[in-house]
């Protein structure tokens, strides 16, 4: 008798709709970190409409695609940005989105706890101004404090703090998990990858293999604090860290990007992950289901050069996009195996430059906090 499907199995094989759908609604955005996976700064003039954005929503109605992550660029320098909001909460389609809190005025943190079915996530990469500043621009910690401020004083409730977890922060981790405290705030820890202009910080950034095992035994002592998918390379130290623990590109997650294109994950914009663009015939319900990028990654998989080592079933040879930034095959192991055979593995490349991303929307020169 055959055993039923486990749910990893299922998720494997993809999903009618995805369970996380990433939308990002600009290019635009008047920060200019150095991390940023999509390159963001200057409007792409192809953005979607905002009529072209409220048929996506209705597309997710019909899919029934419950929530949304809203992200860019920054999504609130869009003049639509609420109407966009409005409509989807008249969807009843909830909405998560990223911002890095500089448009969060006194007035527009009232109107956002007015609404329904959304939640807010403010990027901060410090739990000090010295730390966040270096990465995402001088000025930026005191505008993302300030936006938690209004918020509070708005009785938004619970909103979350987004962190990018790098090598300079990994000691703060116990700070961040006290200002988000302070706050009444839900803590986020999220994965540094080498997509966009992280491509050409990732050496500068990414943690270390020692911060590794402080990164996990971290997480394993705070089980309350988000993850996403963003550790699961990390499950090769011991018990699984709590979140989606696979790689769910084209299978239960995706991006759609300001301009229609839709892409297997957030961290991998380039033409080799390109599925199709929602301005196509039957829209993104026709990408999500038929297109032959997501058909392939719906296929079973073999282990590859993972397959001798002990730990794939539970770190599952880590992140499709790590590795294909940093040079490495998809079915070789993640850059930061925690057994080190990442290393290994881009110690012994030829000299050759790793992929670009596919599109560049970097200002061509440094931009001041608040400057649109």
């Amino acid at each position: 008798m055959l055993a039923e499907p486990t749910l990893r199995d299922r998720f494997k094989g993809g999903l009618d709709a995805p369970i996380c759908l990433t939308w990002e609604l600009t290019y635009a955005c008047n920060l200019a970190c150095i991390h940023c996976l999509s390159s963001s700064g200057r409007r792409d003039p192809r953005e979607l409409t905002t009529a072209e954005a409220k048929a996506v929503i209705d597309e997710m109605v019909a899919m029934q695609v419950f929530y949304v992550n809203i992200g860019g660029g920054e999504p609130m320098v869009r003049t639509d940005f609420f109407e966009i909001l409005d409509y989807a909460a008249a969807s009843k389609v909830g909405v998560k989105f990223s911002t890095n809190g500089t448009r969060i005025t006194a007035d527009n943190a009232a109107r956002l706890a007015a609404m329904d079915y959304l939640d807010i996530q403010i990027s901060l990469d410090g739990a000090d101004a010295a730390t966040n500043d270096a990465v995402r621009g001088v000025g930026s910690y005191d505008q993302a404090i300030a936006a938690m401020e209004h918020l509070r004083a708005a009785s938004f409730g619970e909103f979350k703090i987004s962190v990018v977890v790098t090598r300079q922060n990994v000691p703060q981790l116990d700070a961040f998990k006290a200002l988000a405290d302070h706050y009444g705030a839900q803590l986020r820890l999220t994965r540094l990858r080498p997509s966009g202009r992280g491509v050409d910080s990732w050496d500068e950034l990414h943690p270390t293999a020692a911060q590794q095992r402080t990164i996990y035994d971290w997480l394993m002592a705070n089980p309350k604090t988000l993850t996403g998918d963003s550790f699961f390379h990390l499950n090769a130290l011991g018990d699984s860290i709590d979140g989606l623990n696979l790689c769910g590109a084209g299978r239960v997650v995706c991006l759609i990007d300001p301009v229609g294109d839709v892409y297997a994950c957030p961290f991998v914009i380039h033409e080799e992950f390109l599925a199709g663009n929602i301005r196509g015939e039957g829209g993104f319900a026709a990408v999500w289901r038929t297109s032959d990028l997501f058909q392939s990654l719906r296929e079973p998989s073999s282990a590859g050069a993972c397959a001798s080592c002990g730990s794939y079933d539970a770190c599952q040879g880590g992140c499709m996009a790590a590795k294909f930034f940093t040079g490495l095959p998809l079915d070789g192991p993640d850059p930061e195996c925690v057994h080190g055979h990442g290393e290994t593995a881009r110690a012994a490349q030829p000299v050759t430059l790793s992929p670009r991303p596919r599109v560049d929307h970097s200002k061509p020169t440094p931009v001041r906090i608040g400057a649109s």
